[in-house]
């Protein structure tokens, strides 16, 4: 049930070279078609170590390809750097909150340290949440 308490909102964080950038510009070309999520998880499908091609431009685009993805658009994206600056903010900012790498979760603007326990984020969420009742 949607009752208006939790935003969850998700920002790039490209600090590993090149590669981490163009697969965080791909992932917000897919989102133009609304699979973001989708392109995310296959990203990780398909991890293979930092900057050693897995990423690769002709890669981001077969891993669109494979999902189905209107192809001509996606790769038309990419190739643009349309969210070449989005990414690029996204990081910057990330690093100015102390962002050393990911994934990095906040609640309310405080960095949670071991906020990828699931146990532990909830009880931190369900406390800020009596908080503000």
């Amino acid at each position: 049930m949607d009752v208006g308490k939790v935003r969850f909102a998700f920002r790039h964080f490209a600090f590993i070279g090149e590669e981490s950038r163009w697969a965080a510009e791909a992932s917000e070309c897919a989102n133009e078609q609304g699979r973001f999520w989708d392109y995310y998880d296959k990203l990780f499908e398909e991890q293979a170590g930092e900057n050693v091609g897995a990423y690769s431009k002709e890669n981001l685009k077969r891993f669109a390809a494979e999902l189905g993805l209107d192809t001509e658009q996606f790769n038309q994206c990419l190739d643009s750097g349309k969210y070449r600056e989005k990414v690029r903010q996204e990081t910057l900012e990330g690093r100015r909150a102390g962002v050393r790498g990911t994934p990095t979760i906040f609640v309310n603007g405080k960095l949670i340290e071991g906020g990828s326990d699931y146990q532990f984020l909830s009880a931190v969420i369900e406390s800020e949440l009596r908080n503000i009742q």
